[in-house]
């Protein structure tokens, strides 16, 4: 019997765009790194997340020069300072600037959302450190723009916030069948069809990169299915992500120490499912197919081996050289039968693929494979757009030979540059339609605090599916 969780997603703070001050809460005052101002006997620094308390009460947080990532690290910071003093405030109010943008506005809310961010398994029913923030316009100003901006970037912030959620959920509790049933209760809607695929139907329909992941362990594996249609939408993407919900690596084992983090192991796919819930809130007119293929690669006597040959949805065969290359495995049936059965205009999958990736970009940029420089622009400036940050990857044909398998079709495991090779084995299931690899190895999950991000899953690459998916919309 799996433990039971309370219910995701966390809770957002609630933010209000208004044009005066209410008495009770504590004020704050945002100041630019050039300013001259002093206030209750405090030289405000005014640099981006310095937040300094104000002896006569309230607190001045510093925005840097006033570029939006500035804004949005200024609220993150207002959030954890607020809530870590002696007495934390549980509503505050902040001073707008004058000229403030509504795309400033609307970063400030990022931080403010997601700052304050934090996973806990508890008996109570989680609520936000910061419940309630009041955004101060002052008279006359543009409170409606603000307004609508604020909340369309809390659709943001609560796929973010998702993601985490599922990817901070501990192994124990998250099995395949709790991602699916997860899925299905949080994001199934009138306007969202998620269908939960038992490996009884996977078997049956030749699924073999998942059972074979799978077999290892005593949860079986599942497919996630989810799709958006809405009316008059004339552009169809597939987005597919990596849901492995712990990995061992299998037979080839990995080293115990970091071990326990592997259950951010399917952030690709709490990317997805959380991504799709977004453009369902903010009724996005693209239509959207969401594929998770969810499974813990586990040791018993049902592991798959290396050496093993796989036949994968649609009948093409992997030789398997390493058991913890199992994201690929079960991406490729995936991909193959989204492909297939959806027709979709677009790729686009996310997955923590490779500790290569790591190596390449570090813990802050999320490496991109594209085989359509369209496609690849839309997604970086879509990234750029809501603060996550890619790094074109080259897919280099010269490579491409050592994917050829000598038993099976393709090799799992052909050695070479890990993120590349990954990223051409994947290649060889998306039938030449434009693709876009989103390789999240190392920021899926942080070490340390910095902009709106806290130690554990980060929610990274959600904001950017949804911003990519409404960039078809124009």
């Amino acid at each position: 019997m799996r433990n039971s969780l309370p219910p995701v997603p966390t809770k957002l703070p609630e933010i209000e765009v208004a044009e005066s001050f209410r008495r009770a809460a504590p004020h704050v005052v945002l100041t630019l790194k050039s300013a001259e101002l002093e206030l209750g006997g405090v030289k405000p620094t005014g640099k981006a997340g310095d937040v300094q308390q104000v002896p006569a009460g309230g607190w001045v947080a510093g925005i840097g020069d006033g570029e939006p990532r500035e804004f949005r690290r200024a609220g993150a910071a207002v959030a954890r300072a607020v809530t870590s003093v002696d007495e934390p405030a549980k509503a505050v109010q902040v001073e707008l600037p004058e000229d403030v943008t509504a795309a400033q506005v609307g970063e400030l809310a990022m931080g403010l959302f997601l700052g304050g961010y934090r996973f806990l398994v508890t008996t109570e029913d989680p609520k936000p450190a910061l419940q309630t923030v009041r955004l101060v316009t002052g008279h006359g100003r543009a409170v409606p723009a603000y307004a609508d901006e604020v909340a369309r970037v809390r659709e943001l912030a609560a796929a973010a916030a998702l993601t985490r959620d599922l990817a901070n959920t501990p192994s124990n509790v998250k099995n395949p069948a709790w991602l699916a049933n997860t899925a299905a209760k949080v994001v199934g809607s009138a306007a969202v069809t998620v269908t939960v695929r038992d490996e009884k139907w996977l078997a049956d329909n030749g699924f073999g990169g998942v059972l074979a992941v799978g077999g290892g362990s005593v949860s079986p594996p599942r497919l996630i299915e989810l799709e958006y249609r809405p009316r008059g939408a004339k552009t169809h993407v597939l987005f597919v992500g990596k849901g492995i919900t712990f990995d061992t690596g299998g037979l080839s084992i990995k080293p115990a120490d970091g071990m326990h983090l592997m259950r951010t192991d399917m952030a690709g796919g709490a990317a997805v499912i959380s991504a799709v819930r977004a453009i369902a809130a903010l009724k996005l007119p693209v239509r959207v197919s969401a594929l998770v293929p969810a499974a813990e690669n586990h040791v018993s006597g049902g592991s798959y081996r290396r050496g093993d040959i796989v036949r994968h949805y649609g009948g093409r065969t992997t030789e398997v050289g390493n058991t913890d290359a199992e994201g690929r495995m079960v991406m490729a049936d995936a991909l193959a039968y989204g492909i297939e059965k959806h027709k979709p205009d677009f790729v686009v999958d996310a997955a923590t693929l490779t500790g290569a990736m790591k190596v390449s970009l570090g813990l802050r940029t999320g490496g991109l494979f594209a085989t359509d420089d369209a496609l690849a622009t839309r997604v970086l400036e879509a990234g750029a757009r809501v603060g996550e940050a890619w790094w074109r990857m080259p897919l280099v044909d010269d490579y491409a030979t050592g994917v050829e398998g000598e038993l099976g079709d393709v090799r799992q495991a052909p050695g070479g540059p890990g993120g590349i090779m990954a990223a051409l084995f994947l290649r060889e299931f998306t039938a030449g339609l434009p693709w876009a690899h989103l390789d999240i190895a190392g920021p899926a999950r942080a070490d340390k605090t910095y902009d709106d991000i806290v130690p554990g899953a980060s929610g990274f690459a959600a904001r950017t599916l949804v911003e990519l998916a409404a960039s078809f919309t124009t």
